[in-house]
């Protein structure tokens, strides 16, 4: 099914934009929510149109949250966790935790949908992007610490953490079933 986009869709194009997608998509998502039309004859007239209009939007929408990008750019969360040994969380650190606490730091509301990262699962500092527009994309970082520490020792591991795979890596390492089968032999 070809859809003529009439508002900025996220991964999928600009306003203005032919796009062939799923009949499924199409039918129950782009039209009902008014993100497109079906591309037509009389739809493919108003193109100049629509890219007009939306251009005109896309550029409204960028001077207002504009401050609020660089806003954005300069924030560090930080979210204390419960770790086991090894780093792994007993939880996760999610687009809504992420959302929640970056909202409370600007004083603009961030929904989930715009936080771009996967759920935090380990220890360590990371880099979460704020799609604010299609255009402003900040990025802020995120450090996740062990309850009761502090967060500089987070970042003291962070720049340990490549010199250790090169430290096991010298470590040869035998499988289970040739050192059982050396043990026998060397018995006799």
């Amino acid at each position: 099914m070809k859809i003529l986009l009439v508002k900025d869709v996220y991964k999928l194009g600009r306003a203005g934009d032919i796009k062939k997608v799923a009949d499924g998509f199409g039918r129950n998502f782009l039209i009902p929510q008014g993100f497109g039309v079906l591309a037509t004859e009389g739809a493919m007239k108003q193109i100049q149109k629509i890219k007009a209009q939306a251009e005109i939007r896309r550029s409204s929408q960028n001077e207002e949250l504009k401050g609020l990008a660089d806003q954005i750019k300069e924030v560090s969360l930080t979210f204390p966790a419960k770790a086991g040994d090894t780093g792994k969380l007993y939880g996760s650190i999610t687009t809504q935790d992420i959302a929640t606490a970056l909202t409370e730091k600007v004083r603009y509301e961030v929904k989930r949908q715009q936080v771009d990262i996967q759920p935090i699962r380990a220890l360590g500092e990371f880099t979460a992007r704020i799609r604010l527009t299609m255009d402003l994309v900040p990025e802020i970082k995120i450090i996740v610490h062990r309850d009761g520490e502090s967060v500089e020792t987070v970042t003291e591991r962070a720049a340990e953490q490549p010199v250790e795979p090169a430290e096991k890596a010298e470590k040869p390492k035998k499988s289970g079933r040739k050192a059982k089968e050396e043990t026998p032999a060397t018995a006799e």
